[in-house]
């Protein structure tokens, strides 16, 4: 496998003419793939144990997902450049977006205590089942725990160094910088969420998905991708931070649903896990407000309720989880939700009306905000 990034994806054949889906994340998945090969090699030189974590840290980022930062970073690079500019040289950054989002899944997973990510184990859960098969010492999910904080370090790490490669403007890495910084914060506010939810409202869930959320997976990687472009009309800018906005909010809502109505075959994530542990999401606080005093009296986690200990002991049985979920259905919340998803997507398509972007990608980020707000997982 090629060490040198852009080398090793001209063969991949991304064309001129726009991307499809598919090519477009293949070559992402190309660009991932060519730049972690020698990172692993350099690490297993030190110490096989390291290349064995290196190694993990691979499989995590290159185990699927929908890719949305990089495709989003690349539409908002062709709205700028237009559809005949070659897109190799601008790899690199839309896949550093890739490696950043897995920084933040795998430290989400510890905070969350997940057991599952995409369908397969997380990375805390990974390296405690390495600890048991390894016949070590001490308590295993310490050191699932300790581990997986580390792959995330390793992960924004590679994320900084993949960036490097890509030539552009001071402001491609203020954009970068932004973004996490805000993404950073919308989950502190998440955590904050969790401990203090007497304090918490359907603005304050809102906000936190627009920081947690939109800020990081939309609207940045569009202002990222123009920076990219070296584009510099503030036209583009607003309209990409208003569709991004609206866009990213609606993707945050659809969230909320799926953690409790989605499929786990579909999703990859157990059901139910939010009203375990009492997260504050949009979708609860709307139907809290929205309940009946018993209602309002069933879906109040006292602090015990709240536990999911990773032995699986305590916290809320699946017949409870079941049951706060029909609550929250009788409140009429999933409904108003809906409604709050569809505003969003007019928003945000309306934002693009007149903006000076290239038609294609116009029409690309039109068919992504429908695809993003209505997806089965």
């Amino acid at each position: 496998m090629a060490h040198d990034t852009l080398a090793g994806n001209r063969h991949r054949g991304i064309p001129r003419q726009g991307a499809s889906p598919h090519a477009l994340i293949h070559a992402i998945h190309g660009t991932l793939a060519d730049f972690l090969a020698p990172q692993i090699a350099s690490l297993d030189a030190i110490d096989p144990a390291l290349g064995r974590f290196a190694r993990t840290a691979r499989d995590l980022v290159l185990a699927g997902g929908k890719r949305l930062r990089p495709v989003f970073a690349y539409w908002g690079w062709r709205g700028a450049v237009g559809s005949d500019e070659p897109v190799e040289p601008a790899l690199p950054a839309f896949a550093a977006l890739e490696l950043m989002h897995t920084f933040a899944l795998v430290h989400d997973d510890v905070m969350d205590e997940s057991d599952t990510r995409r369908g397969r184990p997380t990375a805390h859960r990974i390296f405690a089942g390495h600890h048991r098969q390894d016949g070590s010492i001490g308590d295993p999910e310490k050191f699932g725990t300790s581990s997986a904080i580390l792959i995330g370090d390793l992960c924004l790490v590679w994320a900084d160094q993949l960036l490097a490669r890509t030539p552009g403007s001071p402001a491609v890495r203020a954009y970068y910088d932004r973004m996490r910084v805000e993404a950073i914060a919308g989950q502190y506010l998440d955590v904050l969420g969790e401990n203090q939810p007497g304090a918490w409202s359907v603005e304050r869930a809102l906000l936190v998905a627009r920081h947690k959320t939109a800020s990081y997976t939309v609207q940045r990687p569009l202002q990222f991708g123009c920076a990219v472009a070296d584009a510099s009309d503030e036209r583009i800018d607003e309209a990409y931070g208003k569709y991004g906005l609206a866009i990213g909010e609606a993707f945050q809502l659809r969230d909320d649903l799926l953690g409790v109505y989605g499929d786990p075959a579909v999703t990859g994530k157990p059901a139910g896990d939010d009203l375990r542990t009492g997260k504050p999401t949009a979708l609860l606080m709307l139907a809290r407000k929205l309940a009946t005093p018993a209602q309002r009296a069933e879906l109040t986690l006292d602090p015990a309720g709240a536990v999911n200990p990773a032995d699986g002991s305590g916290g809320l049985t699946p017949a409870q989880v079941e049951r706060r979920a029909r609550v929250i259905t009788e409140t009429g919340a999933p409904a108003r939700l809906e409604a709050m998803i569809q505003e969003r997507v007019a928003d945000g398509i309306a934002a693009l009306a007149g903006a000076p972007i290239h038609e294609d990608a116009r029409a690309a980020l039109i068919e992504l905000a429908v695809r993003v707000a209505h997806r089965p997982a």
